[in-house]
Protein backbone atom coordinates (compact mmCIF):
# COMPACT_ATOMS: atom_id res chain seq x y z
CA UNK A 1 0.00 0.00 0.00
CA UNK A 2 1.28 3.95 -1.10
CA UNK A 3 0.86 6.00 1.47
CA UNK A 4 0.36 9.82 1.81
CA UNK A 5 1.26 11.43 4.91
CA UNK A 6 -0.13 15.46 4.98
CA UNK A 7 1.86 17.82 7.08
CA UNK A 8 0.47 21.27 7.04
CA UNK A 9 3.15 23.81 8.49
CA UNK A 10 3.27 27.53 9.90
CA UNK A 11 6.02 28.35 11.42
CA UNK A 12 7.28 25.08 12.79
CA UNK A 13 11.16 25.18 11.59
CA UNK A 14 12.22 23.30 15.24
CA UNK A 15 9.59 20.36 14.23
CA UNK A 16 10.31 19.47 11.23
CA UNK A 17 13.62 17.89 11.00
CA UNK A 18 12.61 15.60 14.19
CA UNK A 19 8.88 15.36 12.64
CA UNK A 20 10.35 13.81 9.62
CA UNK A 21 12.54 11.42 10.97
CA UNK A 22 10.02 10.10 13.51
CA UNK A 23 7.43 10.08 10.27
CA UNK A 24 9.75 8.38 8.07
CA UNK A 25 10.57 5.64 11.16
CA UNK A 26 6.84 4.99 11.73
CA UNK A 27 6.03 4.73 8.17
CA UNK A 28 8.89 2.83 6.69
CA UNK A 29 7.76 0.18 9.20
CA UNK A 30 4.70 -0.53 7.15
CA UNK A 31 6.07 0.37 3.87
CA UNK A 32 8.55 1.61 1.64
CA UNK A 33 6.16 3.50 -1.05
CA UNK A 34 5.25 6.34 0.79
CA UNK A 35 5.29 10.07 0.55
CA UNK A 36 5.70 12.90 2.80
CA UNK A 37 3.92 15.62 1.70
CA UNK A 38 4.73 19.58 3.67
CA UNK A 39 2.37 22.61 2.97
CA UNK A 40 4.14 25.64 4.11
CA UNK A 41 0.97 27.45 4.93
CA UNK A 42 2.70 30.95 5.08
CA UNK A 43 4.90 30.47 7.55
CA UNK A 44 7.18 33.73 8.62
CA UNK A 45 10.91 31.64 10.07
CA UNK A 46 12.73 29.24 7.92
CA UNK A 47 10.16 26.48 7.31
CA UNK A 48 10.37 26.43 4.22
CA UNK A 49 13.95 26.58 4.04
CA UNK A 50 14.18 23.36 6.17
CA UNK A 51 11.67 21.70 3.95
CA UNK A 52 13.50 22.32 0.90
CA UNK A 53 16.41 20.54 2.52
CA UNK A 54 14.79 17.71 3.06
CA UNK A 55 13.40 17.72 0.03
CA UNK A 56 16.75 17.65 -1.25
CA UNK A 57 18.21 14.81 0.67
CA UNK A 58 14.87 12.44 0.79
CA UNK A 59 12.87 12.13 -2.69
CA UNK A 60 9.88 11.04 -0.67
CA UNK A 61 9.36 14.72 0.77
CA UNK A 62 7.02 16.77 -1.44
CA UNK A 63 6.11 20.16 -0.56
CA UNK A 64 3.86 23.21 -1.58
CA UNK A 65 4.68 26.83 -0.59
CA UNK A 66 1.92 28.77 -0.56
CA UNK A 67 1.99 32.95 -1.74
CA UNK A 68 0.13 33.51 1.65
CA UNK A 69 -1.44 32.42 5.06
CA UNK A 70 -4.76 30.28 3.58
CA UNK A 71 -5.34 28.54 7.04
CA UNK A 72 -4.54 25.31 8.25
CA UNK A 73 -8.11 23.31 6.74
CA UNK A 74 -6.94 24.69 3.11
CA UNK A 75 -3.32 23.29 3.65
CA UNK A 76 -4.73 20.14 4.29
CA UNK A 77 -7.00 19.91 1.47
CA UNK A 78 -3.92 21.19 -0.81
CA UNK A 79 -2.53 18.35 0.30
CA UNK A 80 -5.12 16.15 -0.50
CA UNK A 81 -5.41 17.76 -3.95
CA UNK A 82 -1.69 16.25 -4.41
CA UNK A 83 -1.70 12.95 -2.79
CA UNK A 84 -1.73 9.76 -4.48
CA UNK A 85 -1.75 7.19 -1.70
CA UNK A 86 -4.02 4.50 -1.14
CA UNK A 87 -3.99 5.66 2.24
CA UNK A 88 -3.82 9.06 3.28
CA UNK A 89 -2.50 10.30 6.73
CA UNK A 90 -3.10 13.74 8.13
CA UNK A 91 -0.97 15.15 10.70
CA UNK A 92 -0.11 18.49 12.80
CA UNK A 93 3.94 19.20 12.79
CA UNK A 94 3.97 20.39 16.11
CA UNK A 95 4.67 16.56 17.13
CA UNK A 96 1.82 16.63 19.63
CA UNK A 97 0.06 13.56 17.49
CA UNK A 98 2.73 10.93 18.05
CA UNK A 99 4.01 9.78 14.23
CA UNK A 100 4.03 6.28 15.72
CA UNK A 101 0.69 6.56 16.52
CA UNK A 102 0.32 5.90 12.67
CA UNK A 103 1.38 2.27 12.92
CA UNK A 104 -1.67 1.74 15.15
CA UNK A 105 -4.10 3.83 12.80
CA UNK A 106 -2.67 1.51 9.99
CA UNK A 107 -2.83 -1.72 11.99
CA UNK A 108 -7.02 -0.75 12.93
CA UNK A 109 -7.60 0.28 9.05
CA UNK A 110 -6.53 -3.11 8.03
CA UNK A 111 -9.65 -4.60 10.04
CA UNK A 112 -11.88 -3.35 7.09
CA UNK A 113 -12.32 0.46 8.17
CA UNK A 114 -12.62 3.74 5.99
CA UNK A 115 -11.65 6.21 8.36
CA UNK A 116 -9.47 5.63 11.75
CA UNK A 117 -8.96 8.77 13.91
CA UNK A 118 -7.35 9.59 16.98
CA UNK A 119 -8.84 10.20 19.98
CA UNK A 120 -7.45 12.21 22.36
CA UNK A 121 -7.45 9.93 25.50
CA UNK A 122 -5.11 12.72 27.52
CA UNK A 123 -3.68 16.15 26.38
CA UNK A 124 -0.42 16.80 28.20
CA UNK A 125 0.24 20.73 29.14
CA UNK A 126 -3.24 22.27 27.77
CA UNK A 127 -4.21 24.94 30.17
CA UNK A 128 -7.66 23.73 31.71
CA UNK A 129 -9.32 26.52 30.14
CA UNK A 130 -8.53 25.22 26.74
CA UNK A 131 -9.58 21.76 27.88
CA UNK A 132 -12.71 23.19 28.75
CA UNK A 133 -13.64 25.37 25.46
CA UNK A 134 -12.84 21.94 23.52
CA UNK A 135 -15.25 19.97 24.86
CA UNK A 136 -17.65 23.05 24.54
CA UNK A 137 -17.04 22.94 21.31
CA UNK A 138 -17.03 19.45 20.38
CA UNK A 139 -21.02 19.58 22.24
CA UNK A 140 -22.20 22.54 20.81
CA UNK A 141 -21.36 21.39 17.77
CA UNK A 142 -22.72 17.81 17.94
CA UNK A 143 -25.88 19.60 19.38
CA UNK A 144 -26.20 21.97 16.16
CA UNK A 145 -25.29 20.15 13.27
CA UNK A 146 -26.53 16.89 11.72
CA UNK A 147 -23.24 15.19 11.74
CA UNK A 148 -21.68 13.85 14.88
CA UNK A 149 -17.98 14.53 15.59
CA UNK A 150 -16.61 12.19 18.48
CA UNK A 151 -15.20 13.99 21.68
CA UNK A 152 -11.77 14.91 21.30
CA UNK A 153 -10.66 14.19 18.18
CA UNK A 154 -8.88 16.88 15.59
CA UNK A 155 -7.44 16.19 12.26
CA UNK A 156 -5.07 13.20 12.95
CA UNK A 157 -6.06 10.35 11.23
CA UNK A 158 -5.79 7.68 8.73
CA UNK A 159 -8.54 7.20 5.73
CA UNK A 160 -8.22 5.60 2.38
CA UNK A 161 -8.58 7.11 -1.05
CA UNK A 162 -12.43 6.50 -1.83
CA UNK A 163 -12.46 9.03 1.27
CA UNK A 164 -10.20 11.34 -0.06
CA UNK A 165 -12.30 11.65 -3.60
CA UNK A 166 -15.23 12.33 -1.56
CA UNK A 167 -13.65 14.97 0.41
CA UNK A 168 -12.18 16.56 -2.79
CA UNK A 169 -15.80 16.76 -4.55
CA UNK A 170 -17.47 18.84 -1.82
CA UNK A 171 -16.90 22.43 -3.44
CA UNK A 172 -17.23 24.72 -0.23
CA UNK A 173 -14.82 27.07 0.24
CA UNK A 174 -14.87 27.53 4.27
CA UNK A 175 -13.70 23.83 4.98
CA UNK A 176 -13.62 21.94 7.86
CA UNK A 177 -12.44 18.24 6.97
CA UNK A 178 -13.04 16.88 10.77
CA UNK A 179 -16.70 17.72 9.69
CA UNK A 180 -16.50 16.71 5.84
CA UNK A 181 -14.58 13.36 6.83
CA UNK A 182 -17.45 12.21 9.79
CA UNK A 183 -20.94 13.66 7.34
CA UNK A 184 -19.22 10.84 4.64
CA UNK A 185 -19.74 7.95 6.75
CA UNK A 186 -18.65 5.08 5.72
CA UNK A 187 -16.89 2.42 8.45
CA UNK A 188 -15.35 4.81 11.26
CA UNK A 189 -13.69 3.83 14.13
CA UNK A 190 -11.13 5.45 16.62
CA UNK A 191 -7.85 4.84 18.22
CA UNK A 192 -7.19 6.01 21.46
CA UNK A 193 -4.13 8.18 22.23
CA UNK A 194 -2.42 10.17 24.79
CA UNK A 195 -1.50 13.94 23.24
CA UNK A 196 2.19 15.21 23.86
CA UNK A 197 3.17 18.62 24.95
CA UNK A 198 4.07 20.87 21.93
CA UNK A 199 8.14 20.08 21.16
CA UNK A 200 9.12 23.44 20.33
CA UNK A 201 7.78 26.96 19.38
CA UNK A 202 3.96 28.23 20.52
CA UNK A 203 0.84 27.26 19.32
CA UNK A 204 -0.53 28.76 16.28
CA UNK A 205 -4.36 28.82 17.13
CA UNK A 206 -5.66 31.71 19.35
CA UNK A 207 -8.92 31.96 20.92
CA UNK A 208 -10.55 34.04 17.67
CA UNK A 209 -9.09 31.54 15.19
CA UNK A 210 -10.37 28.94 18.37
CA UNK A 211 -13.67 30.39 17.98
CA UNK A 212 -13.96 31.49 13.70
CA UNK A 213 -12.97 27.27 13.17
CA UNK A 214 -15.75 26.62 15.79
CA UNK A 215 -18.39 28.30 13.66
CA UNK A 216 -17.32 27.19 10.26
CA UNK A 217 -18.03 23.88 11.85
CA UNK A 218 -21.44 24.94 12.64
CA UNK A 219 -22.61 26.73 9.99
CA UNK A 220 -21.20 24.47 7.48
CA UNK A 221 -23.14 21.83 9.01
CA UNK A 222 -26.12 23.05 10.57
CA UNK A 223 -28.95 25.39 9.30
CA UNK A 224 -30.17 25.92 13.31
CA UNK A 225 -28.54 29.50 14.24
CA UNK A 226 -30.95 30.57 11.18
CA UNK A 227 -33.65 28.74 13.15
CA UNK A 228 -32.94 30.21 16.31
CA UNK A 229 -33.01 33.88 14.76
CA UNK A 230 -36.70 32.74 13.69
CA UNK A 231 -37.58 31.87 17.03
CA UNK A 232 -36.14 35.00 18.82
CA UNK A 233 -37.49 37.22 16.57
CA UNK A 234 -41.12 35.11 16.86
CA UNK A 235 -40.32 35.48 20.79
CA UNK A 236 -39.53 39.08 20.96
CA UNK A 237 -42.90 40.31 18.16
CA UNK A 238 -44.75 38.34 20.83
CA UNK A 239 -43.32 40.30 23.79
CA UNK A 240 -43.46 43.76 22.32
CA UNK A 241 -47.21 42.72 20.97
CA UNK A 242 -47.72 42.62 24.99
CA UNK A 243 -46.12 45.60 25.98
CA UNK A 244 -48.64 47.73 23.15
CA UNK A 245 -51.21 45.54 24.28
CA UNK A 246 -50.52 46.72 27.99
CA UNK A 247 -49.34 50.52 26.96
CA UNK A 248 -53.08 50.80 25.72
CA UNK A 249 -54.27 49.49 28.62
CA UNK A 250 -52.59 52.16 30.82
CA UNK A 251 -53.75 54.83 28.89
CA UNK A 252 -57.18 54.63 27.67
CA UNK A 253 -58.77 52.60 30.62
CA UNK A 254 -56.37 52.76 33.69
CA UNK A 255 -55.49 56.38 32.98
CA UNK A 256 -52.47 56.24 34.90
CA UNK A 257 -50.02 57.15 32.26
CA UNK A 258 -45.99 56.38 33.41
CA UNK A 259 -43.78 59.61 33.22
CA UNK A 260 -39.95 58.30 32.13
CA UNK A 261 -38.43 56.89 29.43
CA UNK A 262 -36.73 53.77 31.02
CA UNK A 263 -39.63 51.32 29.99
CA UNK A 264 -39.37 52.79 26.38
CA UNK A 265 -35.37 52.42 26.05
CA UNK A 266 -35.26 49.02 27.82
CA UNK A 267 -37.91 47.62 25.29
CA UNK A 268 -35.98 49.56 21.89
CA UNK A 269 -32.91 48.04 23.39
CA UNK A 270 -33.92 44.62 23.60
CA UNK A 271 -35.77 44.39 20.94
CA UNK A 272 -32.81 46.06 18.53
CA UNK A 273 -30.33 43.91 19.84
CA UNK A 274 -32.51 41.13 18.99
CA UNK A 275 -32.73 42.41 15.46
CA UNK A 276 -28.95 42.85 15.28
CA UNK A 277 -28.02 39.33 16.31
CA UNK A 278 -30.45 37.66 13.76
CA UNK A 279 -28.67 40.13 10.89
CA UNK A 280 -25.38 39.17 11.95
CA UNK A 281 -26.22 35.16 11.82
CA UNK A 282 -28.27 35.79 8.37
CA UNK A 283 -25.13 37.85 7.47
CA UNK A 284 -22.53 34.81 8.06
CA UNK A 285 -24.58 32.43 6.14
CA UNK A 286 -24.24 34.94 3.42
CA UNK A 287 -21.11 36.08 3.24
CA UNK A 288 -20.20 32.12 3.23
CA UNK A 289 -22.80 31.69 0.14
CA UNK A 290 -20.92 35.08 -1.24
CA UNK A 291 -17.20 33.12 -1.09
CA UNK A 292 -18.76 29.89 -2.92
CA UNK A 293 -20.25 32.08 -5.81
CA UNK A 294 -16.82 34.50 -6.04
CA UNK A 295 -15.56 30.52 -7.16
CA UNK A 296 -11.91 32.07 -6.05
CA UNK A 297 -9.17 29.39 -6.34
CA UNK A 298 -8.52 28.05 -2.46
CA UNK A 299 -4.95 28.82 -2.51
CA UNK A 300 -2.30 29.93 -4.32
CA UNK A 301 0.84 28.32 -4.62
CA UNK A 302 4.64 30.42 -5.07
CA UNK A 303 6.81 27.42 -5.22
CA UNK A 304 6.52 23.41 -5.42
CA UNK A 305 8.41 20.10 -6.28
CA UNK A 306 5.52 18.68 -7.65
CA UNK A 307 5.19 18.33 -11.36
CA UNK A 308 1.97 19.61 -11.85
CA UNK A 309 1.34 21.88 -9.79
CA UNK A 310 -0.37 25.34 -10.50
CA UNK A 311 2.63 27.57 -9.62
Amino acid sequence: MYISVIVPVYNEAGNLCVLHERLVNAVTSITNEYEIIFINDGSKDNSLGMIKNLAKDFSQVKYIDFSKNFGHQIAVFAGLEYASGDAIVIIDADLQDPPERIIDLYTKMQDGYDVVFAQREERVGEPWHKLITAKLFYKAINRLSDVNIPLDTGDFRIFSAKIKDIILSMPEHNKFLRGQIAWAGFNQTSVSYKREERYSGKTNYSYSKMFSFAFDGITAFSNLPLRLATYMGFIVSVIAFLVILYTLYVKYIAHDVVQGWSSLMVSILFIGGVQLICLGIIGEYLSRILDNVKQRPLYLIRESNFVNSNV
